[in-house]
């Protein structure tokens, strides 16, 4: 739509994710969407991480052309030329152009014409994929002109100047940091002297609030990203705070703790959460075997919790709550890793009748990216190569794990038709005598796909390193297929020959020769 040929200037830019603009009235404070890009640009020091986020929300005059009009603090009209100047500063191409516009033009500049500069240097800087490299003296130079003229900034203005600052990157330890963190201390009211401790800085992770807190730690779980500095200050955070968080709160910190697969080295971690189970755990129910759950893929189950929610009082009580299900499946794996991992476990089990399958089916995130998964063509590969007879795929064995593909061996090491055997182990192991075990193996192909992993793609899963962990100790011997070796095959030939390499490196046979 064409714009009316009176109206002059440059169109009002889009609102964009955590645009610092507020009008007149509305509070202005970062999205939590920002707030998590400023943890997770801040992964050097925990300390670090948490003073970026206590800076004071602000309520800041709106940075730009709007529908409010442009007023500085005071409400008093832009003079044309200082108008001007803002526009000229919002269109700048480059940070030296910024800077140009800043010192040509002293008698034009006002106070809030920085705040404007340092928004647009991030937008330049953010709006490409690769944005081009900015010389540190023009940095250096727009750091002293604002260090320069912040004495005449009004608390608003150097609110949003430090947040700002923040985000672009400017070392907390800086001039221009600690120049604007010096103006801000000036303008706030005197505080009591605090009682004599160690100073630090910034804040502490424990002065953080625990609504923060999850956010980081669902962002972490659901992105994949294995980040130590953040998780070391999340158990830092869950054990300063351990008094005032609830199991409902604690479920949901420890989680990308168990789906990550890292055990932090916060000393008191562990013993803490025994502690808000022993508090909390008929509280919650659910919470409480959820966080069972992420200490089960750490392997690091607390006997005193299991003898909890193991026992007939509890198990009598959640049987008739609409969650009743889901507690049952993790139960059921809560009790599988007490039969394959605690051997010294003597408390209360999980009743036969109560157990159900753990995973009757391929988990939600294989069935949502099948169309990626190199699933098909492996089978393919397995049944051009082997026939159609000699393996199964996606079959469930107890107690209910899901198998990618799953072939039985003779002790010769031919491969056999699994219709003439039973493809399953006994389980629970222990329950059958060495004498009768049957003498062909199990062997199981395992994908590990990119999804599989950490997003440093080094590290499985949580859940998915618990279920080898178990398919390994019932007795099936694991062949992992990992996705670097499955992506650098070209064709279904060159897959073949990989799959036969992979099979006879494990001594099996098959064909005319094999059986």
């Amino acid at each position: 739509m064409r714009r009316p040929r009176g109206e002059l200037g440059p169109r009002p830019p889009r609102p964009t994710e955590g645009a610092i603009c507020a009008g007149p009235g509305e509070p202005w404070s970062p999205s939590p969407n920002s707030m998590l890009r400023v943890l997770l640009s801040a992964q050097a020091s925990s300390a670090r991480l948490s003073g970026l986020l206590l800076l004071p929300p602000v309520q800041p005059y709106c940075l730009g052309p709007n529908k409010w009009g442009d007023r500085p603090p005071g409400g008093a009209p832009h003079a044309g030329p200082v108008q001007g100047l803002q526009r000229l500063l919002e269109q700048a191409r480059s940070p030296g152009e910024l800077l140009r516009w800043l010192g040509q033009n002293p008698t034009k500049v006002r106070a809030h014409h920085y705040p404007v500069a340092l928004r647009r240097l991030g937008q330049l800087l953010g709006s490409q994929p690769r944005p081009p490299p900015v010389e540190q003296a023009t940095l250096q130079d727009l750091s002293q002109l604002i260090i320069r003229n912040c004495p005449s900034f009004d608390i608003h203005t150097i609110h949003v100047c430090l947040h700002l600052a923040v985000l672009l990157g400017f070392p907390s330890d800086g001039p221009l940091v600690c120049a604007l963190e010096q103006e801000q201390r000036f303008r706030l009211p005197p505080k009591p002297p605090p009682p004599l401790q160690p100073v630090l800085r910034e804040a502490r992770p424990e002065e953080l609030t625990p609504h923060v807190m999850v956010l980081l730690a669902q962002h972490l779980a659901r992105h994949r990203l294995r980040e130590p500095q953040l998780l070391e200050a999340i158990a830092h955070f869950l054990v300063a705070q351990e008094a005032q968080l609830n199991s409902k709160v604690v479920q949901k910190l420890v989680l990308p703790f168990g789906r990550l697969n890292y055990l932090p080295l916060e000393e008191q971690f562990m013993p803490c959460l025994e502690r808000i189970l022993a508090r909390e755990a008929g509280v919650a129910p659910l919470a409480t075997v959820n966080i069972l759950m992420s200490l089960c893929q750490l392997r690091c189950l607390p006997f005193r919790a299991l003898h909890f929610v193991f026992s007939p009082g509890f198990i009598s009580h959640i049987s008739g709550t609409p969650h009743a299900p889901i507690v049952r499946r993790y139960l059921s794996l809560l009790d599988t890793a007490v039969e394959l991992e605690l051997p010294g476990y003597r408390g209360p089990r999980l009743p036969r009748r109560q157990q159900v399958p753990i995973f009757p089916q391929p988990l939600i995130t294989d069935r949502a990216r099948c169309k990626y998964s190199h699933k098909d063509i492996v089978a393919e590969g397995l049944r051009q190569l082997l026939g159609e007879e000699k393996y199964r795929q996606d079959l469930t064995v107890p107690p209910g794990y899901c198998t990618d593909f799953l072939l039985c061996v003779s002790s010769s090491g031919a491969v056999l038709p699994v219709r003439t055997q039973d493809p399953f182990l006994p389980y629970p192991p222990r329950s059958c005598p060495y004498t009768i075990r049957d003498p062909a193996q199990r062997v199981v192909l395992m994908l590990r796909e990119r999804w599989h992993f950490c997003r440093d793609g080094r590290v499985l899963l949580g859940s998915r390193a618990l279920r080898e962990r178990h398919l390994g100790l019932m007795g099936y011997q694991l062949l992992p297929l990992p996705f670097e070796e499955l992506e650098s095959q070209r064709g279904l030939s060159q897959l073949k020959s990989y799959l036969r390499q992979k099979l006879q490196a494990l001594g099996l046979r098959w064909g005319p020769e094999g059986g």
